[in-house]
């Protein structure tokens, strides 16, 4: 599978990605603790008391980041796996990677850091943009094929 330099560079960008979504959950972690803001009551007890069973908003803008990344990414893994099969260019696949990974990164970043507006609205339309090239592209190959 890795001869395929589209499939490996799909991979190398995809491990990527799956840091970086383990890189957020770990600050959600962190931040919870830091905040005493336990969503389960067992955690909690075991940090200070049910006083800290509770919400804290910058926890809840974390995790508003991690199910974004798994709205985003994970149709992403798909569209990239497909499109990997239908022999691409292999520089056109690479931006396409490259381009959505960047804006992943962004978006993550905007998000966890409170960066104005529009910025990560921006990063995401642009982080959509091969997702939906990549769709078409798919779509035109198998209906080549009927």
């Amino acid at each position: 599978m890795l001869d395929n330099k589209v499939f490996a560079s799909f991979a190398f960008y995809s491990v990527l990605l799956i840091f970086k979504m383990y890189v957020i959950a770990v600050i959600t972690g962190q931040v919870r603790l830091r905040k005493k803001a336990f969503a389960n009551p067992e955690d909690a007890l075991r940090h200070g008391g049910v006083q800290y069973h509770r919400e804290d908003p910058y926890v809840e803008r974390c995790r508003r980041a991690h199910q974004n990344d798994m709205e985003n990414i994970f149709p992403f893994f798909f569209l990239g796996a497909i499109y990997s099969l239908t022999e691409p260019t292999l520089s056109v696949a690479r931006l396409h990677f490259l381009v959505f990974f960047l804006c992943r990164i962004v978006h993550s970043v905007a998000y966890l850091c409170q960066l104005k507006a529009p910025t990560r609205s921006v990063a995401y339309v642009i982080g959509q943009v091969p997702c939906l090239s990549m769709l078409l592209q798919i779509l035109f190959a198998v209906a080549s094929h009927w």
